[in-house]
Formats: structure tokens, C-alpha cells, sequence
């Protein structure tokens, strides 16, 4: 079957498109594939890693809706009490509002009443409060060294994980997802914390998509504390 576009428009962002081919659905950000609805394995498993061990209540900041497969996993886990989402695009909200078209990919998970959905800029956005919280997923753009949209590269730099680290409770898992490896993330991170793991997830076809857990801050470094 033909690809159909569902929607097409111009964000501050640039164009975003959300186009149907068959059962699924691919949304394409400035010309450049970011994702679909077909499997969503690494997706959930980002979820589950960030959720291990199983302990509870969890407070959960997802950082990205995209098309709902974190979201749909993580109102199934019985550990978690709340999620905060935050997705800059309001137009990918509105696809998954009861009755929109990713909607069922997200389990309806927006008529939830443990979640709370904002639209908003997450590096500003986290920059602006001091909630913290006990798993921090962040599945923004194609991963820290494929951005599509420029900005968001600032998210996975050292500005970006010490406004994550901020939000983070202590105890707490920050858990990143990749279209593919970044070396230069991943020594971001050892630097940061006493205990990082890398996860790779096979994919159909290309290089597999990666998973980066953090736990164990340490002790922030002169500048950033202050001192």
C-alpha cells in the first residue's frame, strides 16, 4: 500500500509529518524518519530497564510521547504510581487524544488519571521546577549524536544531564533511548555516574537501537555545585 499522509505541518521546529502505511503509522520530522508503530521493542524495554528492580511507587518523567509505546508499557507496570510526560510538538498530543490515530498505540493512556501530559520544551522545562523523580525516560529525536532538530542536542550535553541529574530523586534511574551507539553520550555518563549500562536491541534491519541506563550520581563537580 501507498503511504498516506495523515497530517502535514509547520512547526517552530520545522515540518512534521504524520503519514499511515496500512495498520501503521511513521511520523517523518523535517524529511527525516523518526519513528513508527511497527514492533516498539526497544521502546518498552527502555521502559522496563528504567523500572528494574521492580520497586514501588514510582514517579516516572517521560521526556517524549512519540507514538505511545513507552507510555502504553509503563501504565501497565504495577510499580508506577504517576507519569509526567512532556512532548514539545502539540500536534503529536492531539494524535493520541481519544478517537486520534496513535491513540491505541498509547493504550489511551492520556485519559489516565495518573497521567499528566505537558507541552513544552523539556530542557526548559526542566530547568523551570525542582519535581523530582524516581525513573527519567528520555526517547527525544533519533538520540544524543542524531538529532534531527538542533536544539534538542543540548538535552544529552552537560547542561542538559545536570538539569536531568536535578530531577532525578536520589535512588532514582535515568534511562536514555538511541537509534544507534554514542560513544562520546555514553563517556558523558560514566563521568557522571557510579554505574552505567549499555543495552543494545536488535532491529530489523540497520545498526540495533540502544538503551543507557545511569544510576549513582557522583559528586557533582565544582562548577555545577557552586562552589
Amino acid at each position: 500500500m501507498a503511504y498516506v499522509t495523515v497530517q502535514r505541518l509547520a512547526t517552530p521546529r520545522g515540518e512534521l509529518v504524520l503519514r499511515r502505511d496500512g495498520e501503521h503509522y511513521e511520523i517523518i520530522s523535517n524529511g527525516v524518519f523518526l519513528m513508527d508503530t511497527r514492533g516498539g521493542r526497544s521502546e518498552r524495554d527502555l521502559l522496563r530497564a528504567a523500572l528494574e528492580p521492580p520497586a514501588g511507587p514510582v514517579r516516572l518523567l517521560l521526556g517524549g510521547l512519540g507514538v505511545g509505546f513507552s507510555l502504553a508499557e509503563a501504565l501497565g507496570a504495577p510499580t508506577v504510581s504517576s507519569v509526567t510526560v512532556v512532548e514539545v510538538e502539540p500536534a503529536v498530543v492531539g494524535w493520541h487524544r481519544d478517537g486520534g490515530p496513535l491513540a491505541p498505540f498509547s493504550a489511551g493512556g492520556l485519559a489516565d488519571p495518573r497521567v499528566t501530559v505537558l507541552v513544552a520544551d523539556l530542557a526548559g522545562w526542566l530547568a523551570a521546577g525542582d519535581d523530582r523523580y524516581d525513573a527519567i525516560c528520555l526517547d527525544v529525536d533519533n538520540g544524543p549524536e542524531w538529532t534531527v532538530t538542533p536544539d534538542n542536542a543540548a538535552l544529552y550535553g552537560e547542561a542538559g544531564l545536570a538539569a536531568l541529574d536535578r530531577r532525578l530523586a536520589p535512588g532514582g534511574t535515568l534511562a536514555v533511548w538511541s537509534a544507534a551507539a554514542a560513544p562520546a553520550f555514553e563517556r558523558r555518563l560514566r563521568d557522571r555516574y557510579a554505574e552505567v549500562e549499555v543495552r543494545r536491541v536488535p532491529v530489523p534491519r540497520g545498526e540495533p537501537d540502544v538503551i543507557y541506563l545511569a544510576r549513582g550520581r557522583r559528586a557533582a563537580p565544582r562548577e555545577e555545585s557552586g562552589a
